[in-house]
């Protein structure tokens, strides 16, 4: 009787969160035997292509929804800070590889880009200096700069001054460390250095059929999409990383903890400027705050994107909604992942959020000239000519379970896995790529536990100096880590001080 191929590990999907974790466990034992499986016939090809993310290197300076305003007016840090340190864990891991000399330059994916918050009215330039004082106090965000001078606003953002009425109330805070990642760029990067192993391949044109457990991990059928042929995998460990395609691939290995968990998809759209006359006048990410009731995704934001050496500006994001649960999918996705065990979670929140609903279906039904009104709020003196809109990739949000409202929807991400650590599953969105690596490394501490903390623990310690809880709370470490990395990504010059960790 013929055996499967065997592997330890195989990742489904190639974007940011299987490269990540294939190049991370492949640091952690070069021994390990692994397989990258993806549908389409490149890497990055969905969630992680640069033009279908917001691309932003997402740590909280700038984001105005991560720090939610109380009743009585205080600001709560603790998401900001947190999503910070998670930035720093990021820039670590492609510090260490940067370092190695064999990864590749950084500046093919990560530019620096100061990250300005926007807001207008009484309302909003009170929170907005109540969430500064709050944040500038803490030492990852004490370089943020306020002002309510418009002359000081319009050298921060020439393109959005020109054009307001001169009573008009606005302010606006500034970080100048901040960063666009192209992480498209980043994933193929990490493809092409984890294929230079032995015992390390990323196959493309492949479908996942099926997941079935065998004595010592998985079984995995595999279709190739050309030819039609399948063939079986064993592995070890199996993670489920393929986008919007997770949800269903973690329905089908039918672990316990997969029961009850929903997907609601929605797409996005932006409007791009490619005109190097406009582009040269706006070299920042600029984030408001949503419309009320608005969920959280319809932040707008003008932002600088850096592709291929070459700027764009991308405003939006306008939400859609389809649904198919990847951009290349298929329509019958959402029907498909109907169960009987995530139906009632499913009902719920379609019962709950009539709201959300609305304003997709809103979105949806806008005109460009409607598009471009939103744009003027933003950068008043913005020509129809100059813009065109583009459509972005699918973000599945997370329904599940929820002993009070039957079920809830949840805007972030989620790592879902077995109780024996043999399958694990990311579902959710944003703010995922930026903080990738930190999901990555919760991962290998929950399936690979006595590794993590036994013979991985000092590599681990190598490639991570420091660990979000200690970032968040050591100044003078968090000063030391940033400025190395900052150093080796290229994004500041190197001086004595920051050449080393020690």
């Amino acid at each position: 009787m013929a055996h499967n191929e065997a592997v330890d590990v195989v990742l489904v999907g190639a974007g940011i969160m299987s490269a990540t974790l294939a190049v991370l466990l492949k640091e952690l034992d070069p021994a390990i035997k692994l397989e990258v499986v993806e549908l389409m016939d490149s890497g990055a090809a969905e969630s992680s292509n640069p033009w279908n993310n917001a691309g932003t290197g997402h740590a909280g300076l700038c984001e105005l929804n991560y720090t939610p305003q109380a009743a009585d007016g205080t600001v709560d840090i603790k998401k900001a800070v947190h999503i910070n340190t998670q930035f720093e864990v990021s820039k670590q891991f492609w510090s260490y590889l940067t370092k190695k000399g064999t990864f590749g330059s950084c500046k093919s994916f990560i530019t620096p880009v100061p990250h300005l918050s926007f807001v207008q009215g009484d309302d909003g330039v009170s929170f907005l200096k109540e969430r500064f004082k709050t944040l500038s106090k803490h030492h990852a965000f004490s370089d943020m700069e306020y002002t309510e001078d418009k002359a000081t606003m319009a050298e921060w953002m020439p393109l959005m001054m020109p054009g307001r009425p001169a009573d008009e109330v606005v302010a606006a805070t500034r970080v100048m460390n901040g960063t666009d990642v192209n992480f498209g760029a980043l994933t193929n990067q990490l493809l092409k250095h984890l294929t230079s192993a032995p015992d390390a391949q990323v196959k493309y044109c492949k479908r996942v059929t099926g997941l079935k457990r065998n004595n010592g991990g998985w079984t995995v059928s595999i279709k190739d999409v050309n030819s039609g042929n399948t063939r079986d995998v064993d592995a070890k460990f199996v993670f489920l990383g393929a986008g919007g395609a997770a949800l269903p691939l973690l329905q089908a290995s039918g672990i316990e903890e997969s029961k009850g968990f929903g997907g609601f998809p929605i797409s996005g759209q932006w409007l791009r400027c490619d005109n190097p006359e406009v582009v040269k006048h706006h070299q920042a990410k600029v984030y408001s705050q949503a419309a009320v009731g608005s969920p959280p995704m319809s932040v707008p934001h003008l932002d600088t994107r850096v592709v291929d050496g070459k700027k764009s500006l991308l405003f939006g994001p306008y939400a859609g909604f389809t649904t198919k649960f990847l951009k290349h999918g298929s329509f019958m996705d959402l029907p498909m992942s109907v169960r009987a065990g995530n139906i009632g979670p499913m009902l719920a929140v379609a019962k709950n959020n009539m709201d959300l609903t609305k304003y997709l279906v809103s979105e949806v039904m806008q005109s460009m000239e409607q598009r471009l009104e939103s744009l003027r709020r933003f950068y008043p003196q913005a020509k129809a000519e100059d813009w065109r809109l583009e459509v972005a990739g699918q973000r599945v949000q997370i329904i599940k379970k929820d002993p009070k409202k039957g079920g809830v929807l949840q805007f972030g991400t989620e790592l879902v896995a077995a109780k024996d650590g043999s399958l694990a599953a990311l579902l959710g969105a944003s703010p995922g790529a930026s903080v990738t690596v930190s999901i990555m490394l919760e991962l290998i501490e929950k399936c690979f536990p006595n590794k993590a903390s036994g013979e991985w623990a000092a590599k681990l310690a190598e490639i991570f100096p420091a660990r979000e809880k200690v970032l968040e709370t050591d100044a003078a470490l968090y000063r030391k880590i940033n400025a190395h990395n900052n150093v080796a990504l290229e994004l500041v010059e190197a001086s004595n001080e920051t050449e080393s960790y020690a």
